[in-house]
């Protein structure tokens, strides 16, 4: 086979529907081997059969010999020219007994037995090819299988005469072909009864036995489809259990005790997980106070009237700038600590529009080195939430613009709407967030002022954390779309009361 041909075979047989579940593969494979079981056993009793009554026509042709073709040597033949004759009678001959009388290679005569008895004649026409045939029969005291174009297939014998000429005697195929059809047509009936009914008790036999596997499936299914991220995770019933001699059986036990130890990991870790919020949430809020009073003590000193030594005074001024960032960080960490543990926020109406509008303008005066361009719609955006935490949510992502960013970065905030939903959109020109980080650009203590070159400043890397819980906390989602030249953060939170032409709205002038 060619190579063209080979890959036409194999687009072909790609192109057939295969089984895909274990079931029905199961299934085709037992219907694969009963089918070929079955043709197996008709092919052999088939040949069998031929063989057995091709066996039966050349005893008779042994039996018979070659009396009849004998009496073949006038022209015409009659059934009353030789009555009482050895050599004529043909009431000694089974209907449809062939003869013919051959002298070099020329036929003289060729005759059958009819199965009338008014019949006249037995002599039968041949055309050239079936005297062919007749000549090239060799004598060989062996029976052959020819085709007579007048008579059909024959079983005939070729023996030479006493005048040195030879005589052909033949019985029809056309009994042993009928039974051997019609044991085709049995057997092909039978086994396809046969190989329905294996199909579909092999069907449901299967159905039954993969039954416990079924179950085992459906329960790692519904396990599959749990959040196992974070939080209490309660782990469906276990699959049932079977005999554990059984391969299923041995399945579903291993199964069930992976289970368990998931279960108790996750038992832990959210133990581990609330122990540490605890922890967090509790050191957050005793820090509060001493950091206050360090701060505090501070700038109190630097108020001192009494002469103070310039590096006295420059300590000082560390202090209180260090005590304020921890203070700052501190309430980061008190937040999420309380973000994670659910705490409600206020769930009441808040004008997206107007925060955007306060926040761009607190952005503009702390960057002034930077271009703030603002797109809004017409019509104020209305959402439920905390206003106070939206309004830390935008400050956090116009800070983070600001400081990962060079001089001269254009940032533009767009808010739209979509749906039931508010996009607020903070892009800008910058050089954007390396791939490696931006996976992790939600988590706490990201830095990416550390990757993003040109910015100067940055937190402690807990304001995108702050806005990815905040914003998860109203029921929506954050997103980051980050490439050189273009990073977009996009926040999405659902909305109460939407204008209707939530694309109109011209961008503001710088």
């Amino acid at each position: 086979m060619s190579r063209r041909r080979w890959s036409r075979a194999r687009a072909v047989m790609s192109r057939l529907p295969l089984a895909r579940t274990m079931r029905a593969r199961l299934t085709a494979g037992l219907l694969v081997l009963l089918t070929v079981s079955c043709a197996a056993v008709g092919v052999a009793a088939v040949y069998e059969l031929n063989g057995f009554l091709t066996g039966r026509v050349d005893q008779q042709l042994h039996d018979v010999g070659v009396r009849f073709p004998a009496s073949l040597e006038h022209s015409t033949v009659k059934p009353s020219d030789h009555d009482g004759d050895e050599h004529g009678d043909t009431r000694r001959q089974s209907t449809g007994t062939f003869g013919a009388r051959l002298v070099g290679r020329d036929v003289t005569n060729a005759a059958v037995v009819p199965s009338g008895q008014n019949v006249t004649d037995l002599n039968v026409s041949l055309t050239t090819s079936d005297r062919q045939t007749l000549a090239g029969i060799p004598t060989d005291g062996r029976a052959h299988t020819v085709r007579l174009s007048a008579l059909g297939h024959y079983r005939v014998l070729a023996a030479r005469g006493l005048d040195g000429d030879v005589l052909v005697t033949g019985l029809p195929m056309e009994p042993v072909r009928t039974a051997v059809h019609r044991l085709e047509l049995v057997a092909g009936g039978v086994f396809g009864l046969a190989l329905v009914v294996a199909g579909v008790a092999g069907a449901l036999w299967v159905r039954w036995s993969l039954r416990p596997l079924s179950r085992v499936a459906a329960t790692a299914t519904r396990v599959s489809e749990l959040p196992l991220a974070s939080g209490e995770v309660a782990l469906p019933p276990r699959a049932p259990e079977q005999d554990p001699r059984s391969e299923v059986g041995r399945l579903a036990s291993a199964f069930n005790r992976m289970l368990g130890h998931v279960e108790d990991a996750l038992t832990k870790r959210h133990a581990s997980e609330e122990r540490l919020r605890s922890f967090a949430a509790d050191a957050s809020h005793e820090l509060r106070t001493p950091v206050a009073s360090v701060r505090g003590h501070a700038e109190l000193a630097l108020l001192h009237p009494d002469p103070v030594p310039p590096k006295v005074t420059r300590a000082l001024e560390r202090i209180a700038a260090e005590s304020a960032r921890m203070g700052e960080m501190v309430d980061d960490l008190l937040l999420l600590a309380r973000l994670d543990a659910g705490r409600p926020l206020e769930r009441l109406p808040v004008d997206l529009t107007h925060l955007v509008l306060d926040s761009v303008t607190d952005a503009r005066a702390a960057g002034p080195d930077h271009r703030w361009t603002l797109e809004l719609p017409e019509e104020p955006v209305t959402v439920t939430g905390d206003a106070h935490r939206l309004q830390q949510v935008l400050a956090n992502l116009l800070a983070n613009a600001r400081w990962h960013t060079p001089v001269g970065t254009k940032v533009t905030v767009s808010l739209e709407t979509d749906a039931k939903t508010a996009v607020l959109t903070v892009h800008d020109d910058g050089p954007g967030v390396p791939e490696d980080v931006q996976p992790g650009v939600f988590e706490r203590f990201t830095r990416a002022d550390r990757r993003r070159t040109g910015g100067a400043g940055g937190g402690a890397g807990l304001g995108l954390s702050i806005v990815a819980a905040v914003v998860e906390a109203h029921g929506g989602t954050v997103e980051l779309e980050s490439r050189p030249g273009a990073t977009a953060f996009t926040v999405r939170l659902p909305g109460t009361r939407l204008p209707g032409n939530g694309d109109g709205g011209a961008p503001s002038n710088e």
